[in-house]
């Protein structure tokens, strides 16, 4: 029987529209056009500028000859211009390739060809290496080169005269363009590579609606109220910036941007723009409490993704005047979707709780379905008894819609009507999930699974560690065993023996690392620990 409240309902234009987040810029325009949208250094752009420069960019890809479906790369720091992309880009149909700017120009060159680039924008600094990608690629791509008066070496680089100029360019533009709404909430608004630490990296195809949902979600997740000031620390490169580039325009809030992540412009930035949010990974608090003596005037609130940061780090922050909250998630859920929810009475039990309940990932983003942690096998949650591993996946509105011209990889990362995350996880009584490590990263030992996580978490216990990655090293009796890479606080120094010892006091002996080597760990541009790169150490020690 048909749904009475379905006959002669139809949809039409008055009552649907594809969701969209660049409509947050356009509101927020109309109603505060002289609110501060940008700061960057001594410069203030307001929103009516910062919306008109959008239209401008958006005018001027449209006037190139560009359209729906075709890709724009943005090689560019956290500047007004990677900003206006986020919106200019996609206001002319076309889909924002971000580019890591700390890629070597072969990976740069794969990107563009297989994203079919038409425009690169791209920062002065970071030209050379674009070039060096160009002569690989097999892509054409018209090159607008962006000056940024807040590098430091711009006034002793020189662009060809090949290439234009993005202010000049801009200003071409016309900042009435009557901006185009994506034909389908489905269709693409950008694309973001994977890391391609198993191969060539794969492109993650984000649609507007979900753009539209998280940045939405992280009002409610990051309790943003209106007018709030967001400092960026977080490569606008990375998943979109976790889609805060959106987020912040929905309340009015003020874009700080910060070129380069270092101490002081940090400490500069909350002190003399009254900083309310930020984000980065476990580093860029490191970079934070480097600074001595500094302090805040009032609570300003610091989310986190990767890995649990070690409990002297929560404690340094806390007293320095921020408040952590850990959140998870990857490149195809748009940044991350998971949270780690803190409640109130949770406030009142002990540090040594308080930092296990911290160590958790947490629950679902409201703009999430789903989230469970499952059998891959079976396809079956496991039992919620904080032991069982299982596979992390996810379902709903703000999963990516698949990969690239790859339907191969696509298929398989949606196998079963859920994606897959790769990570292996338990879930708590309560419904927190708790990763304990990467499917590729359990380590098989006499038949027996280690969570190299489980072994960090131990090692970052230890006074004089301040970072620590665990891998599998190959072992003729047990097939496989711990190795622990470690690099030691400042002005302070442990041996191998003491922090076998030390394991030893706090898990199983079949866990304790064979071998702990003492060294620089090899991170991601964001921060995240490549351990791709110390497998591969492991394998030219035991050679």
């Amino acid at each position: 029987m048909e749904n009475p409240y379905n006959i002669g309902l139809d949809r039409n234009p008055a009552n649907f529209q594809p969701l969209t987040p660049l409509g947050f810029l356009e509101r927020t325009a109309a109603n505060y056009p002289n609110a501060v949208a940008i700061i960057h250094g001594s410069t203030n752009v307001s929103y009516r500028a910062f919306y008109n420069r959008s239209r401008q960019l958006a005018s001027q890809l449209a006037r190139s000859g560009l359209g729906r479906g075709d890709t724009v790369s943005a090689m560019l720091a956290n500047t007004p211009a990677m900003l206006e992309c986020h919106y200019g880009v996609p206001m002319a149909g076309a889909v924002l390739h971000s580019v890591n700017t700390r890629l070597e120009a072969a990976t740069i060159a794969y990107q563009l060809d297989h994203a079919q680039a038409k425009v690169l924008i791209v920062d002065l600094e970071f030209l050379s290496v674009a070039q060096q990608a160009l002569a690989l690629a097999e892509v054409s791509p018209k090159v607008i080169v962006y000056r940024d008066s807040e590098w430091e070496g711009a006034a002793n680089v020189s662009a060809s005269t090949d290439y234009q100029d993005y202010g000049e360019w801009i200003a071409q533009g016309d900042s009435t363009f009557a901006w185009l709404m994506p034909e389908d909430e489905w269709d693409a608004i950008s694309i973001n590579y994977t890391s391609g630490t198993t191969g060539d990296p794969k492109g993650v195809v984000c649609h507007h609606r979900g753009a539209y949902l998280l940045a939405l979600g992280n009002v409610f997740t990051a309790d943003m109220p209106k007018y709030s000031t967001y400092l960026w620390t977080l490569p606008m490169f990375h998943c979109n910036g976790w889609c805060f580039p959106w987020t912040i325009s929905a309340i009015c809030g003020t874009h700080v941007c910060l070129r380069q992540v270092r101490k002081e412009p940090i400490w500069r930035a909350l002190n003399e723009h009254n900083v309310t949010h930020l984000c980065g990974a476990p580093i860029v608090m490191d970079i934070i409490l480097s600074a001595e003596h500094e302090t805040l005037a009032n609570k300003v609130a610091f989310f986190t993704a990767a890995a649990p940061p070690p409990e002297c780090t929560l404690s340094k922050m806390q007293q320095a005047g921020f408040e952590v909250t850990h959140l998870y998630g990857l490149a195809e859920v748009y940044g991350p979707a998971v949270v780690n929810e803190w409640h109130r009475e949770w406030d009142a039990l002990p540090e040594e709780e308080q930092a296990k309940l911290k160590a958790r990932q947490g629950v679902k983003y409201l703009p999430l379905e789903d989230l469970d942690v499952l059998n891959p096998e079976t396809m079956s949650p496991v039992p919620a008894d904080g032991k069982t591993l299982g596979e992390v996946m996810f379902r709903g509105n703000v999963v990516m819609k698949g990969y690239f011209k790859n339907p191969a990889a696509t298929q398989s990362a949606f196998d079963g009507g859920w994606f897959h995350s790769g990570d292996l996880a338990v879930k708590h009584p309560d419904g927190y999930i708790q990763l304990k490590d990467r499917s590729k990263d359990i380590i098989i030992s006499g038949g027996e699974n280690i969570s190299s996580i489980e072994i960090e978490d131990v090692l970052y216990k230890h006074p004089a560690v301040a970072v620590v990655a665990v891998v599998a090293s190959p072992d003729d009796k047990w097939g496989e065993v711990p190795y622990a890479f470690v690099e030691c606080c400042e002005a302070q120094s442990a041996t191998e023996q003491e922090l076998k010892d030390w394991c030893s006091q706090h898990v199983a002996g079949f866990k304790v690392p064979k071998h702990v080597s003492f060294t620089s760990i090899p991170r991601t541009p964001t921060g995240k620990i490549q351990k791709f790169q110390l497998r591969e150490q492991v394998k030219q020690k035991l050679k």
